[in-house]
C-alpha cells in the first residue's frame, strides 16, 4: 500500500520517473469537486497520459496510463482535491482492484451481475430449432432463470459436428427474447460476426478458444454492450485478466468473467473446474465472476454440486446448460440438465446463496 508519506521517497527512488509505460492511480479526496477532478485529468492528458475515471462510493479514482518519465518534476499530490497517488504494478491495470476497489456491478438488460443477487444464466448449448429453443426458454424462465444462453454459432472440435444455425439461430433467439423477456447471451466467433451478434445479444460471449483472440477482444472493446469472457482451457488467472484488459483498455468497461474449467491430466471429467479461481480473481480484480459447471465437468450429475461450490466460493452467478431433451441434443447433451430438473437445481442453490449473504 502506497501512503502519502511514501510518495516523496518513491519519487526519489525513481519509481515514477523511470521510462516506460505504467499506470498511476490518483485517488481524489471524498467530496472533491468536478472542477478539481477535471483539472487533474486535463493535466495528465497534457502530459501524454490516457485517463480513465472511476467513481466509487466514497472516492473518485483517476487511472492514468502513459510514460512515467513524463511525470518528472510534476507533483500531482499538490493539486487541490488529490488525496494520494498509487502506482499499479500488476500487468493488468484497469481490471485490478487498485484501480477500482469496489466490486463492479454490470447491468445486462436490467439484470445486475456482480451485486448481492446470484445470477443464473441457463439454456441449451446450441440453437437447434425454433421449437427446441422456445421450449427451453419458456421452461428456464418459468423456473426462475435470469438470462437465456444458447449458441447460434458453435465452435466445435470436429469440423463434422453440428456448427450451429448461424443467422437463423440469431433470429430464433430474438423470438425467444420477445416471448419470454429473458435477455440473451450468445457467442461471437470472430471479428466478422461482431456487429451481427451484438445487434441480437444483450451480452456477447467470448468462448474459451477465443480468449486470446486479441483482435476480436479489441473490437469488442468498441461495443457499448456487456461481454462475457470465458477462461481459456490452458490459461492462468493472470492471462485471463490480461485478456479482459484488452477489452477494458479499448473502451468497454462492462466485462464479466466466466470460469469454465481448465485442462489437466484428469480424465474423469471433461475439464477440471477451478473453483479456487473465483476467490483468486476476486482478490485481484473488481470484475464479476461467473462459473460454468456444465463445461467444467461435462457431466450433468456434477453440475449441481459444483454450482453449489462456486456460490460458496463467492461466484456472482452460474451458467448452466439446460435442454428439453438432452438425450437428443446435437451438442453437449451429456452435460445438460433436463428442464424438469432445472427448478430443483435452483432450489438447491438458494440456501447456499443465503448462507454466504447473497440471494436469488
Amino acid at each position: 500500500m502506497v501512503t502519502r508519506e511514501r510518495i516523496p521517497s518513491l519519487i526519489r527512488d525513481g519509481l515514477f520517473l523511470s521510462s516506460g509505460v505504467f499506470t498511476l492511480i490518483v485517488v481524489m479526496q471524498p467530496g472533491a469537486s468536478e472542477r478539481e477532478i477535471t483539472a487533474v485529468c486535463d493535466r495528465l492528458r497534457a502530459l501524454g497520459f490516457q485517463t480513465h475515471l472511476s467513481t466509487g462510493v466514497e472516492h473518485t479514482i483517476i487511472g492514468a496510463i502513459g510514460d512515467r518519465s513524463n511525470l518528472a518534476g510534476v507533483n500531482l499530490e499538490t493539486y487541490p482535491g488529490v488525496e494520494k497517488l498509487v502506482p499499479i504494478m500488476k500487468p493488468f491495470k484497469l481490471a485490478s482492484r487498485e484501480y477500482h476497489p469496489d466490486n463492479t456491478v454490470i447491468d445486462v438488460a436490467g439484470v445486475q451481475v456482480g451485486g448481492e443477487r446470484v445470477v443464473v444464466i441457463a439454456g441449451p448449448c446450441a440453437v437447434e430449432s425454433r421449437k427446441q429453443l422456445l421450449t427451453a426458454a419458456r421452461g428456464v424462465r418459468a423456473a426462475g432463470a435470469d438470462l437465456l444462453r444458447a449458441g447460434a454459432f458453435k465452435p466445435r472440435t470436429s469440423p463434422y459436428s453440428f456448427q450451429g444455425l448461424e443467422e437463423e439461430g440469431l433470429e430464433i433467439l430474438l423470438a425467444a427474447r420477445a416471448e419470454t423477456g429473458l435477455p440473451i447471451v450468445t457467442e461471437v466467433m470472430d471479428q466478422r460476426g461482431v456487429e451481427m451478434v451484438a445487434e441480437c445479444a444483450d451480452m456477447v460471449q467470448v468462448g474459451a478458444r477465443n480468449m486470446q483472440n486479441f483482435n476480436l477482444l479489441r473490437d469488442l472493446g468498441q461495443l457499448d454492450k456487456p461481454v462475457l469472457l470465458k477462461r481459456g482451457p490452458s490459461a492462468t488467472v493472470e492471462e485471463w485478466l490480461m485478456a479482459a484488459e484488452y477489452i477494458l483498455s479499448s473502451g468497454n468497461s462492462r466485462v464479466v468473467l466466466c470460469e469454465r474449467g481448465i485442462r489437466t491430466f484428469e480424465t474423469g471429467t471433461r475439464n477440471t473446474l477451478d473453483v479456487s479461481a473465483v476467490p483468486a480473481v476476486k482478490l485481484q480484480s473488481h470484475l464479476p465472476v461467473l462459473v460454468d459447471p456444465s463445461h467444467g465437468t461435462g457431466r450433468w450429475r456434477m453440475v449441481a454440486p459444483m454450482a453449489l461450490a462456486a456460490i460458496a466460493a463467492g461466484a456472482d452467478g452460474v451458467m448452466v446448460e439446460v435442454h428439453p431433451c438432452p438425450e437428443e441434443a446435437l451438442s453437449d447433451g451429456a452435460q445438460s440438465l433436463h428442464l424438469e430438473r432445472f427448478a430443483g437445481f435452483l432450489a438447491e442453490l438458494r440456501p447456499v446463496a443465503e448462507a454466504v449473504g447473497r440471494r436469488m
